[in-house]
Order: structure tokens, then C-alpha cells, then sequence
């Protein structure tokens, strides 16, 4: 077969792959994209998206069941059936799917299904199960993704301990499990499991849950579900398994030295994520990579000129947003180099701008500097708190757990970062992103008006409590 050849060939149609491809095409160069699965990658397929779904679905059925209760039903639940369940974070993924695919036809992108090897700098071998292909790009962009961590002792074999894709694509509920990680991935799913009546316990290895997110906030978060029944053990190590019969065994050394011994039907391992660089004949071309991610310059450009690397197997958080958001740097600077239009206007993503999000209940959300960055930093900062207990919708809807808290400079009132926890957390973090970003100040966010009732009211009044002009506390 003769060679094809693109101006851009990315390699896996995850959300940076897929974004960049987009962007590329409308910049108005030639696209193709190699993906072995389906497209929308690890995000939309086993992650983000199922996820979601399912915690969509918990909600539904906790609150929907204790509302009735507190109304005098008596309820029922004795033909619940997860798989119903199940179904539905499936078909919100395969939509989804055929969304993307539906996005690169519309853009005249093409889609070539198997897996990709680096042939050399400009050339990419693929194998399409049926024979392979090369095809050639003036740019590269890998885009290949991450994979679930296993680590010693505790082998993931999807039977007795499951990564987060043996869980999200099992149709039947455990009894019991422990969760090994208490990150994003691991309490989000402890939510949805612990809503479904699944006894849930939580081990971490950090002093906190959620150990990348402000501790107060984590604090929150850890009271809310051990009041749901939730076993949290911080600061403990896992130090092995035994599997016996249908339940697995953990021995732990917990905080204070001692051991102790976990018993569940399943483990969920949940300590990061590993890039997919293997195999890909990067050494070969000579792509400096750091204990398997990639290195990257300016615009997710390599060592290897024109090639570029983005979102899971680069350095920077392992987050869907910021792989599309580097996948279009990445897009803009080939379409300067290539076509002439405007080179980005920046050279890579500003970590303090990149928010995060945890969906659990209550929500996390943050961005910029945390209380204990600044400290660490030496930056002269101020804090102000706003308690969801004094927010009116937050009360009327029974969701008063949680708090706003702004980190802003004293001298500008400039605002450096803020963490939200509590309800709708990961849709209202965007507000102070967006004041930040714009350079508006403590003051501006302040003087706002907010409609009355709603949840971003008490962004306006933690403003107003770090000018001394607090109202409703």
C-alpha cells in the first residue's frame, strides 16, 4: 500500500488527540488519527464520562430514597438491579463516542483504527490487526494516554483487585471493598459505592484524603463520609494481600506503628495512573523521557523536533481539560510553522490557571495557590472563608455542609487561588478562575451583583469577608 502522508499525524484520539485534531483541521492542515480503541480515550470510554454517569445515578438513588423516607415512605428495594445501572453510564459513554467520531468526519479527519509505532521522526507505523500501514506527517503529536498503577503485592488481575476499568465495566456490586488511594478516582468512586449500600473502607497513604486538594476542604469531604458509614485510615500502608476463597485479606501498618488486618470481597486499586511511552520507539528518535513521561519544551514540542508530546505522558496533571487544552497549543503551532497564522498566546498551560474537580458529596474544586502553597512559597496572602450554612440555596436544598475559601493578596487583592467544597463546587470554581484570569480583584468579585437564591452567592460573600464587609456571618 502506498504511503499516505497528513501535515499532522496524532497519535491516540483521547481528549488532547482528538481536541488537537480538530483544532488542527480548522487551522487548516491535513489530519490523521490513529486510536486502538474507540475514540474519546480513557475520559470518555473508562473514565470521566461512566463516572459520572454513575455518580449521577448514586445521587439519584440516596436521595431519592432518603427524601421518601423522611416523608413516611416505606421503600422497597429488594429487586434493585445495579445492571440497569451499569447500563446507562455505558450508553452515556457510547454516545458520546459516536459524538467525537462524528466530530473528525465533520472535519474530514482521517480516522485509522490500530496500533501506532514511531518509524521515525516523521513516520508512523501502524498495525490494523489485519496489516500495517505507514503513514507520514510533517508533525507528530503523541497523544497516547495512561493506564492504571499497580503497585508490589497487589497486582491488578481484575478479579480480586480491579483497576478503575474492571470496576467501571463490572456489572455486579461487591458486598465489601477496600479502596487502596484516596485521590479523586478512589472517593469518587467510594461515593458511588457506599450509596448503593457496598461497605466501603478507604485507605490512604498521605496524612489527608484527597492529599492534592486544600485540607480543609479534605476535611470536609472525610467527615461527610464517615458519616456515611465510610472507614477512612490515613497515614496507613498497605503492605500486602491474601486471597482466601471468595474475600481478599489487607495488612496494614497504620499511622501510630501498629498493624491491623482489612477483610473485603474486593480491592480497588487507586494510586496514580502509569503514560503508555512503551513501545512507541521514542528512544530511538531520541525523546528524553523521565521515569516513562515524556520531556516537553515550549508548545509540547520533544527533543525531537516536530514531534510533540501532550496530556497523560507529559509531566503535567493527569486531567482531560489539560490535555485539550495542550493539544490546542500544540495544533497552533504547527499551523504557524506550517501556514502561517498566529502563533499561540502562550507557550504552555500556567499550572496556577488549571482547575480541579472531584464529584463526590460534597464536591471539591480548586485552582491557583492553596493555603499551604502559599506558606510554602513565602506569599504574602489572606484568607477568606464563606460557610455553605449561610448560603439560602444551600440550605433550602438540605446541601449546608461545605465552605468557600479565597486566597488572595492583601497588598492588590488580587485574587492567587480558591478551593470550594460543597454542592455544585465543580461548576462554580469557574467564577473566581475567570476573576482571577482576568486580573479582577477581591473587591470586584465583591461588588458583583449574584442572583438570589444560589450556590455562587457564597463566592460574593466570601469576598466581602475577606473586606471586612461580611453580611450573612
Amino acid at each position: 500500500m502506498a504511503e499516505r502522508s497528513f501535515d499532522v499525524v496524532i497519535l491516540g484520539a483521547g481528549p488532547g488527540g482528538y481536541v488537537a485534531s480538530i483544532r488542527a483541521a480548522q487551522l487548516g492542515l491535513s489530519v490523521a488519527v490513529i486510536e486502538k480503541d474507540s475514540p474519546g480515550g480513557v475520559c470518555l470510554n473508562i473514565g470521566c464520562i461512566p463516572s459520572k454517569a454513575l455518580i449521577h445515578q448514586a445521587n439519584l438513588y440516596s436521595d431519592g430514597k432518603a427524601l421518601l423516607e423522611k416523608a413516611g415512605a416505606v421503600v422497597d428495594l429488594a429487586g434493585f438491579n445495579y445492571s440497569t445501572i451499569w447500563e446507562a453510564s455505558r450508553l452515556a459513554a457510547d454516545r458520546l463516542s459516536k459524538g467525537v467520531q462524528y466530530l473528525l468526519k465533520k472535519n474530514k479527519i482521517a480516522y485509522i483504527g490500530g496500533t501506532g509505532t514511531m518509524s521515525d521522526a516523521h513516520g508512523v507505523l501502524i498495525d490494523t490487526g489485519s496489516g500495517t500501514e505507514t503513514i507520514r506527517g510533517k508533525a507528530i503529536i503523541l497523544a497516547t494516554g495512561s493506564r492504571s498503577r499497580s503497585i508490589p503485592n497487589f497486582t491488578i488481575d481484575e478479579i480480586f483487585f480491579l483497576s478503575s476499568t474492571g470496576l467501571l465495566m463490572s456489572e455486579r456490586l461487591p458486598k465489601s471493598i477496600i479502596i487502596l488511594g484516596a485521590g479523586a478516582i478512589g472517593m469518587e468512586f467510594a461515593y458511588v459505592l457506599r450509596s448503593f449500600g457496598v461497605e466501603v473502607t478507604i485507605v490512604e497513604l498521605l496524612d489527608q484524603v484527597l492529599p492534592l486538594e486544600d485540607e480543609e476542604s479534605a476535611k470536609i469531604v472525610a467527615r461527610a463520609f464517615i458519616a456515611r458509614g465510610v472507614r477512612i485510615y490515613t497515614g496507613t500502608r498497605a503492605e500486602k494481600a491474601t486471597v482466601s476463597g471468595s474475600m481478599v485479606s489487607v495488612a496494614l501498618t497504620l499511622k501510630d506503628g501498629t498493624s491491623s488486618i482489612l477483610e473485603a470481597e474486593k480491592v480497588l486499586i487507586s494510586v496514580g495512573r502509569d503514560p503508555n511511552t512503551e513501545n512507541l520507539g521514542l528512544e530511538a528518535l531520541g525523546i528524553r523521557l523521565t521515569c516513562g513521561y515524556v520531556e516537553t519544551g515550549d508548545f509540547y514540542e520533544t527533543s525531537a523536533a516536530g514531534v510533540y508530546a501532550i496530556g497523560d505522558i507529559t509531566r503535567q496533571p493527569q486531567l482531560a481539560h489539560v490535555a485539550s487544552k495542550a493539544g490546542e497549543i500544540a495544533a497552533e503551532h504547527i499551523a504557524h510553522l506550517f501556514k502561517g497564522t498566529p502563533e499561540p498566546h502562550e507557550s504552555r498551560i500556567n499550572p496556577y490557571t488549571i482547575p480541579s474537580a472531584v464529584y463526590c458529596k460534597p464536591e471539591v474544586a480548586s485552582f491557583g495557590l492553596s493555603e499551604k502553597k502559599a506558606r510554602e512559597l513565602a506569599v504574602r496572602f489572606e484568607l477568606a472563608r464563606f460557610p455553605f450554612r449561610g448560603i439560602g440555596k444551600a440550605v433550602a436544598t438540605e446541601a449546608p455542609d461545605g465552605q468557600v475559601k479565597i486566597v488572595f493578596s492583601p497588598d492588590s487583592g488580587a485574587i492567587l487561588g480558591a478551593s470550594i467544597v460543597g454542592s455544585g463546587a465543580t461548576d462554580t470554581i469557574h467564577e473566581l478562575l475567570l476573576a482571577s484570569h482576568a486580573e479582577l480583584t477581591i473587591e470586584d468579585v465583591a461588588d458583583i451583583i449574584h442572583a438570589h437564591p444560589t450556590l455562587s452567592e457564597g463566592i460574593m460573600e466570601a469576598a466581602k469577608v475577606g473586606l471586612g464587609r461580611a453580611i450573612h456571618v
